[in-house]
């Protein structure tokens, strides 16, 4: 079982909760050394001084702050840990809101918040089942690492839960990044009813379990691919579009592909295993017509294996020879 990164006391009023938190999340991205070519020599970093090139030693190093063009504000070490917050055991929720009240830019990571200790399960528990009865989430700062955190804390799924927020000043203003957004649209009404039974076609029922990161599985398949002395074969890239078309034309088109692609793959998500394992008909659905998504919801239902590791390309073919099968067999 993992350790928790932190440890303390959750206060609201009176009441005090021993609680202990715990990382919600673990980062899976592909993490990669760097070596020499040819080599297997690891390449290091050094702090060199940019203006000499000599290495500089960490007992020489102070941070320093611009404050205009070339001049700088230096700081020492313990100039800065006579001002950093310091570790506090104390979780004190300040107020509480309404969860809808607070923009989801504001979230930043989410953390595990679990009793302390066996004595405090029955404060934990009550102050759970209150924030659950009364739909709000709790308001704190936290201070964790030096570093001090806003924090929201919520009832999720049975446990408490804290979510570290951003700070009002550091949410950009979306103007001064991208210019004026127009406030009305210049759409027909044609053009947005369209739209929307297109949206209205493409909505599922949330699963996170069907949406994987394609980039960390084609990582994966070529490590293993290069360590079992293979060579993965390139996958073209898709063309771009040279063509100007009509934006109405473009949406009906959607629906109309995606309705097909429902039809060809069984009537969706809850219309059974689809045409293509019923063995229904001759020809299987167009595949290059359907989004990867779709395709891999079919070879789930046709039992393709490694199925979420496969490109584009090899997910039609693996559908297609899955569906050929289902069809001998039913006949």
């Amino acid at each position: 079982m993992p350790r928790p990164m932190w440890t303390g006391t959750l206060e609201f009023g009176l009441v005090n909760v021993p609680v202990e938190l715990y990382s919600a999340t673990i980062d899976l991205r592909p993490r990669f050394h760097q070596f020499q070519r040819g080599t297997t020599d690891r390449i290091r970093y050094r702090r060199v001084n940019e203006r000499t090139g000599k290495e500089v030693s960490f007992d020489d190093i102070v941070k320093g702050v611009e404050v205009e063009k070339g001049s700088y504000v230096f700081l020492e070490s313990e100039e800065l840990d006579e001002i950093a917050p310091g570790r506090s055991q104390s979780l004190q929720i300040s107020d509480f809101v309404d969860a809808a009240d607070i923009d989801p830019i504001y979230y930043q990571k989410t953390y595990y918040l679990g009793p302390g200790d066996k004595g405090a399960r029955r404060a934990y528990t009550l102050l759970r089942e209150a924030m659950t009865r009364a739909g709000k989430i709790g308001i704190a700062r936290l201070v964790m690492r030096n570093k001090e955190y806003l924090a929201a804390v919520r009832p999720e799924r049975g446990i408490l839960t804290l979510e570290t927020l951003f700070f009002h000043d550091e949410i950009r203003d979306p103007e001064e990044q991208m210019g004026a957004v127009p406030e009305r649209s210049d759409a027909k009404k044609r053009e947005i009813d369209t739209a929307v039974q297109l949206i209205e076609a493409m909505t599922v029922a949330w699963k996170p379990d069907d949406y994987t990161d394609s980039y960390r599985a084609a990582v994966d398949k070529l490590v293993v691919s290069k360590r079992r002395g293979r060579k993965m074969k390139a996958q073209p890239a898709p063309a771009a579009a040279t063509n100007v078309v009509d934006l109405v034309d473009a949406l009906e088109a959607s629906v109309k592909n995606r309705g097909r692609g429902r039809r060809a793959a069984g009537g969706g998500r809850s219309g059974g295993q689809g045409a293509a394992a019923r063995g229904g008909g001759k020809q299987g659905p167009d595949l290059s017509a359907l989004p990867k998504k779709r395709l891999l919801d079919m070879a789930r239902e046709l039992g393709v294996t490694g199925r979420t590791t496969m490109t584009r390309t090899e997910l039609e073919e693996a559908v297609t020879r899955a569906s050929a099968s289902g069809r001998k067999a039913a006949s």
